[in-house]
C-alpha cells in the first residue's frame, strides 16, 4: 500500500532564504497544491507539493514541529531534516485555519504512531533500554571565581558589571533583530501576495477595458436600432389614425404594434445591462488603485525595517567593541592580582626563614 492523500489545500510556496536566514525565496510561480500524505508502509506523515516537473516540498512531519500562523494569510514551519522553512501564502483566513488545524492534527498523530512503534521496539528487544547520558550543567564548564581582597577587587568588581551590562544589551539587540526580521518576512510574504492580487487585477482590467469598445459599438448600434424602432411605431401610430386604402386592418397593426414595443422593451434591457458592466470596470479600477497604495505602503514599512536594523547593527557592533576592552581590562587586572599574589608568597617564606 502507497501513500494515501488525507488534506489538500491550494497556497503559494516559500522557502527561506539560506544565506541570509531571514529573507523568504517563492518556491513556485503561482499557487500549488499542498497536500498531507500518510506512508502507511513506514508509519510516516509527510507534506508534498509538486510544482511543474520538481517536489517544491517534502517535509517529514514529527512531533517536536510547529506551524506558526505570523498573518492573517500566512504561516511557517521549520523542517530540521531539510534544514530550511517553509512559508505558505494563502488567499484567505479560513484556508490558513483549516491547515494550521490539519497540521496540529496530523502532528499529533505521527507523536503517537512514533510512540507505538517504541513499544513495540522495546517488547521486541527489551535488552537494549539504555539511559540517556546526563547532560553536562553549564557551571561545569565556568571557571571558578577569585576572591581576593586587596586595592585590585573594586576595579574587578567594576568590569564584571559592565560585562554584565554589555551582555544585556547584546542580548536587547538580538531581540530587536529578530523581532524585526520576523516582521519584515511577513511583509515580504505579504507583498508578494498582493503583487499577485495587483497581476490579477490587471489582466482582468486590461480584459475589461478591451470589452468597453464592444459594449460602447454594441450600445450605439442598439441605441440606432432603438430609434429606428421608434420611428416605425410612430408610423404604425400615424396610419392607425389615418388608414389609407389598400392598409392591412386594425388588429394586424395592433399586433405588429405590440411586436415591436416588446422587442423595444427587450432592446432596453441589454442597454440598461451593458451600463451595469461599465460599472463593474469602474469598481476594478478603484480595487487597483488601492492595492497599488497598500504596496507602496509596506515597501514605505520595509525601508523603516530597514533603518532599524541597520541601526540595531551599529549598536551591536559598538558593544562588542566595549566588551572587547572590558575583557583587557580584566585581563590586566588579574594579572596585577597574580603579582601580588607572587609578593605575599615571597614575604611570607622571607618571613619564615627569620622566625627560624
Amino acid at each position: 500500500m502507497g501513500e494515501q492523500p488525507i488534506f489538500s489545500a491550494r497556497a503559494h510556496v516559500f522557502q527561506i532564504d539560506p544565506a541570509t536566514k531571514r529573507n523568504w525565496l517563492p518556491a513556485s510561480k503561482h499557487a500549488v497544491t499542498v497536500s498531507f500524505f500518510y506512508d502507511a508502509n513506514r508509519s510516516v506523515y509527510r507534506i508534498i507539493s509538486v510544482g511543474g516537473t520538481k517536489a517544491v516540498i517534502n517535509s517529514t512531519i514529527t512531533p517536536n514541529m510547529t506551524f506558526t500562523k505570523t498573518s492573517q494569510k500566512f504561516g511557517q514551519w521549520a523542517d530540521s531534516r531539510a534544514n530550511t522553512v517553509y512559508g505558505l501564502g494563502f488567499s484567505t483566513e479560513q484556508q490558513l485555519q483549516q491547515f494550521a488545524e490539519q497540521f496540529k492534527e496530523i502532528k499529533e498523530a505521527a507523536r503517537l504512531a512514533r510512540e507505538k512503534s517504541q513499544e513495540r521496539f522495546d517488547l521486541a528487544n527489551p535488552a537494549l533500554s539504555i539511559a540517556a547520558p546526563q547532560e553536562l550543567s553549564e557551571d561545569r564548564h565556568s571557571p571558578p571565581l577569585l576572591t581576593v581582597n586587596g586595592p585590585g577587587e573594586e576595579k574587578l568588581f567594576r568590569s564584571k558589571s559592565a560585562e554584565v551590562e554589555l551582555t544585556a544589551e547584546k542580548e536587547r539587540v538580538k531581540k530587536m533583530l529578530s523581532e524585526g526580521s520576523m516582521c519584515e518576512i511577513n511583509m515580504e510574504a505579504e507583498l508578494f501576495t498582493l503583487q499577485d492580487s495587483n497581476a490579477k487585477l490587471v489582466a482582468a482590467l486590461q480584459e475589461a477595458n478591451s470589452s468597453v469598445e464592444q459594449w460602447k459599438n454594441q450600445l450605439a448600434e442598439y441605441e440606432q436600432e432603438t430609434d429606428r424602432l421608434r420611428d416605425q411605431v410612430a408610423e404604425l401610430e400615424a396610419q392607425l389614425g389615418h388608414p389609407a386604402a389598400g392598409q392591412p386592418d386594425e388588429e394586424e397593426l395592433s399586433r405588429s404594434l405590440e411586436e415591436l414595443e416588446a422587442l423595444l422593451r427587450a432592446k432596453d434591457q441589454e442597454i440598461q445591462s451593458l451600463q451595469s458592466k461599465k460599472t463593474d470596470v469602474g469598481e476594478l479600477e478603484k480595487e487597483k488603485e488601492e492595492a497599488i497604495q497598500r504596496l507602496q505602503d509596506l515597501e514605505r514599512r520595509n525601508v523603516e525595517l530597514e533603518n532599524r536594523v541597520q541601526s540595531a547593527e551599529k549598536t551591536l557592533a559598538s558593544s562588542r567593541e566595549e566588551q572587547e576592552q572590558a575583557e583587557v581590562e580584566v585581563r590586566r587586572v588579574i594579572e596585577v592580582l597574580d603579582i601580588k599574589i607572587g609578593d605575599l608568597k615571597g614575604l611570607r617564606q622571607s618571613l619564615a626563614k627569620l622566625v627560624d
